[in-house]
């Protein structure tokens, strides 16, 4: 049952959400963004654009004595033509700190891309609004995270009662990844690896992981740089090794410079780079990666790697390489960085791991992995927070 007070609209200020670092207005209404509009234009890259704008651990943030809340949203989903679509994206609530409800928009533009040729064709559709009641009695504080896979504009905010900022913050994490730290693979914006071990250790999550897009960008480090802190973590290697984007000549400096960057601004914050988790098509052969032929003629989507491995002599990279190369890179920064820290992927997700939960696409973790991912990564963030 909905609250017995009118519903009253309630403008989407900074001050209420939560994990984004701009908010642009539309002619629909408010689009976070995960990247400010200065940095995407160093940029120039489609993809990096998609995924930014989709809000992956971005919530709407109040403490109130509503018993409902309504949304009224425009999100675009994105599908492959000639493939099931994928799961669409959802909005989930958190009432002091326990998920209470999941809601779907009733409709959503819809972006087509043809895997074969790029093309994409987009639909059209209406705002819709979804319902949050039968909220518990009292004040509260109210979270509705936004959905990890889709773009969304936020056209209205209402409740029964005032929705005020809520007083104080947690320890503001910021993360920085590939798809899987965006959550690729995670069925609900909380399952994300990212926001299960935000969850867990108690901290305020920016989640700047991007699909197809953890390419070692100055601009990404100095958005990174600008961003209060208090615990910092890079997922390096995935995209670099799928995009074919560099070599090992290259590599090291970029992530040198990457780091050294970030630490411009944040000489002393515990900071945490992770290296790839396991990927069985790239661990010894590098990129490009590209679509699976073969499986698009069965109606799936999975993953191939295309390079060589016999040129990983003059420099190609695979995970291996860089794995090893981010072990040396922080061993002999950390002898005068005390708060620089290396956590080894294959601790997340490794071999052994792959048995039980393989990869359904042959690059990206399911839903159980994402949550096995955070549970332990979490613990190695308490670790750095609190060192014995």
């Amino acid at each position: 049952m909905r609250g017995t007070a009118r519903p009253v609209g309630t403008p989407v200020t900074a001050e209420l959400v939560h994990g984004a670092l701009e908010l642009e207005r539309t002619p629909v209404g408010i689009r976070p963004h995960r990247l400010p509009a200065a940095a995407l234009a160093r940029g120039g890259d489609p993809q990096l654009a998609m995924a930014e704008a989709q809000p992956s651990g971005v919530r709407l943030v109040a403490e109130t004595g509503a018993r409902s809340v309504e949304l009224t949203v425009l999100t675009t989903r994105f599908g492959f033509r000639g493939l099931p679509a994928r799961p669409p994206g959802v909005f989930e609530l958190v009432v002091d700190g326990r998920p209470v409800a999941r809601s779907i928009p009733d409709t959503a533009i819809t972006v087509t891309v043809d895997p074969a040729t790029g093309t994409r064709e987009t639909s059209t559709a209406e705002p819709a609004t979804i319902v949050f009641d039968d909220l518990p009695a009292g004040r509260k504080l109210v979270e509705i995270w936004l959905p990890h896979n889709e773009t969304v504009e936020i056209a209205g905010l209402r409740a029964d009662a005032a929705l005020d900022p809520a007083p104080g913050r947690r320890p503001r994490w910021l993360h920085h990844g590939s798809s899987i730290s965006h959550g690729s693979g995670a069925d609900h914006p909380l399952g994300t690896w990212p926001a299960v071990a935000a969850t867990a250790a108690g901290l305020d999550l920016v989640n700047l992981g991007f699909g197809g897009s953890a390419l070692l960008d100055p601009f990404t480090a100095r958005t990174i740089r600008d961003t209060p802190a208090d615990l910092i973590s890079i997922k390096i290697g995935i995209n670099l090794v799928n995009a074919d984007l560099m070599r090992l000549r290259a590599f090291g400096p970029a992530v040198h410079g990457f780091l050294d960057t970030i630490r411009d601004g944040h000489p002393d914050t515990p900071l945490v780079v992770v290296s790839p988790v396991h990927c069985p098509i790239h661990e010894d052969t590098p990129g490009p990666g590209a679509f699976d032929p073969a499986a698009l003629a069965r109606g799936e989507l999975r993953f191939v790697a295309t390079g060589d491995p016999a040129e990983v002599a003059a420099g190609k990279l695979t995970l291996r390489v860089v794995r090893e190369q981010l072990a040396r890179i922080v061993a002999e920064r950390s002898a005068d960085d005390p708060d620089l820290h290396h956590v080894d992927g294959l601790s997340l997700y490794g071999p052994d791991d792959a048995v039980a939960h393989p990869l359904p696409d042959d690059l990206h973790p399911d839903a159980a992995t994402h949550l096995q991912m955070g549970e332990r990564f979490a613990a190695r963030l308490r670790a750095v927070r609190s060192p014995a």
